[in-house]
């Protein structure tokens, strides 16, 4: 009560444009994401809505919240809802989005066996465990693994004209290796590729996703090319391990997705260090923080470290992400942490403060 004034919706919502979404840097009224207010007698009720499920300081926001609103006089008990409603990424004007896909993620790395195709895999689990709606698209045509990663085979179905995609691991799925006989080599041209780049974004019914990743092949080819052109991109996860000469070449990736105005969400360390699991020691086999040096360097997010294990291999071979072979792992929440930050960074561009994209010089490694 103030006075003898009962706690108005007002109230509720003056408390909390108090408190800050960390990431976006603005109040949770102004960002419009308190809905649903209701008073009865001195409890209150409201539903705070995050940019993503994958929210990694929800229980910050939930606690400052219910903070905020316990403090008004009267007030006796406060509820809490979460939920979850994932924008939709701005990308570059001028392109026609995917219909019903909310944000398009692409896995890239300048050279081959830094593992790409291992991020892409375990971040688009990590996503949907977290309760996103996931696809992952395997466009590396020449050379795609995703089937055998991700333990999921056969022959897609059409439908109402569309290509309707596999399901693995909560995943909606689609690689060339589902059209080909097996052991058959893919030996195209350029734009043989983008063909079939373009139609597997247009010709596939994705249904409603909030983030199809995107597994690109390594280097700056036709693939990469053709899906910066087609659609617009919520943003570019580049793919290193710390040696200079992986960073070299991500750093050419880089520069290319930036001359083609794609945002960078920015650099994860793959194999960072191998934690030996008998004696606990720690060896750092290819090097330690040359992505984040990089990262500094630029100006642009470091997302995180992976750290080299067997257990990550043995189960992309059998088909089994290590999210679902040993969710408890360390290894399993580097993957969790690095979905959080990829998460997060999306929400910032898609609705950040200033709406403006950063920019950044190509990558210099001496």
């Amino acid at each position: 009560m103030f006075g003898s004034r009962a706690v108005t919706e007002a109230d509720v919502l003056k408390a909390l444009s108090t408190v800050q979404e960390p990431e976006l840097g603005r109040d949770l009224v102004s960002l419009k994401m308190v809905e649903n207010v209701r008073i009865d007698g001195g409890t209150v009720a409201f539903t705070v809505v995050l940019t993503t499920p994958a929210c990694p300081l929800k229980g910050q926001i939930e606690r400052e919240s219910r903070a905020a609103v316990a403090k008004l006089p009267g007030v006796k008990e406060v509820s809490v809802k979460l939920e979850s409603r994932v924008p939709a990424g701005r990308g570059r004007p001028g392109k026609e989005a995917i219909p019903g896909v909310g944000n398009v993620v692409a896995v890239a790395s300048g050279k081959g066996g830094v593992g790409k195709s291992t991020v892409a895999v375990n971040l688009a689990v990590a996503l949907a465990e977290a309760g996103a709606k996931v696809g992952i698209l395997d466009a590396d045509v020449t050379g795609p693994n995703l089937p055998l990663m991700l333990g999921v085979n056969g022959e897609p179905r059409a439908r109402n004209d569309k290509i309707e995609p596999l399901q693995a691991h909560g995943l909606e799925v689609i690689s060339i290796a589902f059209f080909v006989p097996d052991g058959q080599p893919v030996i195209w041209r350029g734009p043989m590729i983008a063909g079939a780049i373009q139609q597997f974004l247009r010709d596939v019914d994705w249904g409603e996703l909030d983030y199809l990743v995107v597994d690109l092949p390594p280097g700056t080819g036709d693939a990469s090319l053709s899906l910066a052109q087609l659609i617009p991109l919520s943003g570019v996860l580049v793919v290193s391990t710390p040696q200079d000469v992986a960073l070299l070449d991500a750093g050419k990736s880089l520069a290319m997705f930036q001359k083609l105005e794609a945002p960078i969400l920015g650099l994860v360390e793959n194999m960072s260090y191998f934690l030996c699991p008998n004696c606990g020691q720690r060896t750092e086999i290819f090097g330690f923080g040359g992505a984040e040096k990089a990262a500094q360097e630029l100006g642009m997010p470091f997302l995180g470290r992976i750290p080299l294990d067997p257990e990550i291999r043995v189960g992309g071979d059998r088909g089994m992400p290590i999210l679902k072979s040993d969710p408890e792992s360390p290894q399993s929440q580097a993957f969790r942490d690095l979905a959080a930050a990829v998460a997060a960074r999306i929400s910032v561009l898609a609705i950040g403060p200033t709406g403006k994209r950063p920019t950044w010089a190509p990558l210099s490694v001496r």
